[in-house]
């Protein structure tokens, strides 16, 4: 058995089919920076050779999954249990989205207790028995009409909402790679470039439409978030119409 890391919540597979899914699942959970998964019965070997190849480098968490022959022994040392489940079994529960359950379960995980997810089987999902087990419900609405999640999915969905909690990504980057953005002076000399070239242009001429057509100019470039080397560019551009 490895030594437990109770930082992040337990993920725990019960009765998984297939031995690829379960590499999948390890998969997804590698991809959401989540280490820790423990078996219920699984039908294959999580250590085959279709396994590891469906982990797709995650054999690590694989070779350190705990395996138990019980759901309720899985969860033993757990203090906070949440069933992932499209099916509330008609219990009565707290549900929340995969989303709205991270604070609960972050909040719980700082204060020291022992945090635990259960996914279930491929073609049943959770049993009534293992939900009631559970202090809440995952609930991740989907389509109605066919809201049938595969476990390595499931797992995907839930890892990536409790990933986003842990990091600070930028909701929004401009990439500029090896570039700069304009500034506002290197804007408007070119914005000044482009109206001298277009001195024999009719509708500039046209004192009525000048003061339009060169506002409109203006939010076309400053609209765009231009960079220094695509400023380069359009002044090549521009040169060799003029040349020509």
């Amino acid at each position: 058995m490895t030594d437990k890391n109770f930082t992040q919540p337990v993920i725990i597979l019960v009765c998984p089919q297939m031995a690829e899914n379960v590499g999948m699942a390890a998969r997804a959970m590698m991809n959401c920076g989540l280490c820790q998964m423990r078996l219920v019965n699984p039908r294959e070997d999580h250590l085959s050779e279709k396994a590891v190849a469906a982990s797709s480098g995650a054999g690590e968490i694989l070779q350190n999954a705990e395996i138990f022959t019980s759901v309720t022994e899985a969860v033993a040392d757990l203090n906070v249990l949440y069933a992932t489940t499209a099916r509330r079994r008609n219990q009565i529960k707290t549900v929340y989205t995969a989303e709205k359950v991270m604070e609960p379960l972050n909040s719980a995980i700082q204060s020291g207790s022992r945090c635990g997810i259960l996914f279930g089987p491929e073609r049943t999902g959770l049993e009534n028995d293992d939900v009631s087990l559970a202090d809440a419900i995952i609930e991740i609405p989907l389509n109605p009409k066919h809201c049938s999640l595969n476990l390595s999915q499931a797992v995907l969905l839930v890892g990536y909402e409790w990933y986003k909690t842990q990091i600070n990504a930028p909701a929004e980057q401009f990439i500029t790679n090896a570039t700069h953005p304009a500034s506002k002076e290197q804007l408007l000399k070119f914005l000044e470039f482009l109206e001298q070239s277009l001195t024999d242009f009719k509708n500039l001429q046209d004192e009525e439409k000048r003061p339009t057509l060169l506002r409109n100019l203006h939010n076309i470039f400053t609209r765009g978030q231009m960079t220094e080397q695509e400023l380069n560019t359009l002044y090549g551009i521009i040169n060799h119409f003029r040349q020509k």
